[in-house]
């Protein structure tokens, strides 16, 4: 196990216990939006434009499946 996985088992078994990373659609969106605007500058090299737009279109699928449902969510929360 390298340092920083260990450091936080450990810290987990502690008694003080630090939040859970969170990861949230919004935070998906802006990365899409980030990645879109670093392509459009020529932030990435030919080789690794591939790469790149697989995770992309991964990422962007993904958001397209899971937009409506959230919008649905937030309707009927209202």
């Amino acid at each position: 196990m390298d340092d920083q996985a260990q450091v936080a088992t450990e810290e987990g078994v502690g008694g003080d216990t630090a939040a859970a990373p969170e990861l949230g659609i919004s935070d998906l969106q802006n990365l899409r939006s980030i990645v879109d605007t670093a392509a459009r500058r020529g932030a990435f090299s030919a080789a690794e434009m591939s790469a790149v737009g697989s995770v992309y279109d991964r990422v962007n699928a993904f958001l397209n499946a899971v937009a409506p449902k959230a919008d649905s969510a937030d309707s009927a929360q209202a």
